[in-house]
């Protein structure tokens, strides 16, 4: 938690009761590899910050195939926020694929924080700009890149994920079959 606040601090100053408004609204959780925060169809109200570990979120299509989103390593925001922001029931499911450890938020709670704290709206601005870009720029690579290019900067962007993630989220996540995710690597290795 003390880093998570720290890394407020950074970017903003940070009053005393700001930081107890944080601890307040907030809890610590380890969760174990396998574990579910959000199921899709269900009621959200938690978003989470990792601060080590690596969850994902995904949904799955009408014929039960899986699709990733996103994965969240260490200093990322993870959740449905679809589902939070439009008062909607999750599309998303987001589960560990490590042992992590996350800051749990009462989603309604972290929002209530700009008007009681506004020196926390250029903060939240920020992250939203990070997200959104991040967001445009995997949307744009999936339209624009080879499934090599997109492998590579995945492995960029996650380099040590390979060791604790399977195949078929990578390859979900990278809009591919495993079969493709496999010749990707033979020819990677080959190179």
């Amino acid at each position: 938690m003390k880093e998570l606040v720290n890394k407020i601090k950074k970017s903003i100053k940070l009053s005393t009761k700001a930081e107890e408004y944080i601890y307040s609204i907030s809890k610590e959780k380890n969760i174990l590899k396998g574990e579910v925060l959000i199921r899709e169809g269900q009621t959200v109200n938690k978003t989470f910050f990792v601060t080590s570990g690596c969850l994902r979120s995904y949904c799955t299509d009408k014929n039960g195939k899986e699709h990733t989103l996103q994965f969240a390593i260490k200093n990322w925001w993870i959740s449905d926020f679809i589902a939070i922001y439009n008062n909607e029931l999750a599309t998303l499911t987001v589960e560990s694929i490590k042992d992590s450890k996350v800051i749990e938020f009462n989603a309604k709670k972290l929002e209530e924080i700009h008007a009681l704290f506004p020196e926390f709206e250029a903060f939240q601005r920020k992250n939203l700009e990070r997200h959104v870009v991040s967001l445009h720029k995997r949307i744009l690579n999936q339209l624009q890149l080879t499934a090599p290019e997109r492998y590579n900067l995945f492995l960029k962007q996650y380099p040590d994920i390979e060791k604790y993630t399977p195949n078929y989220h990578i390859a979900s996540y990278l809009g591919i079959t495993q079969q493709s995710l496999s010749r990707i690597r033979i020819d990677k290795v080959k190179k």
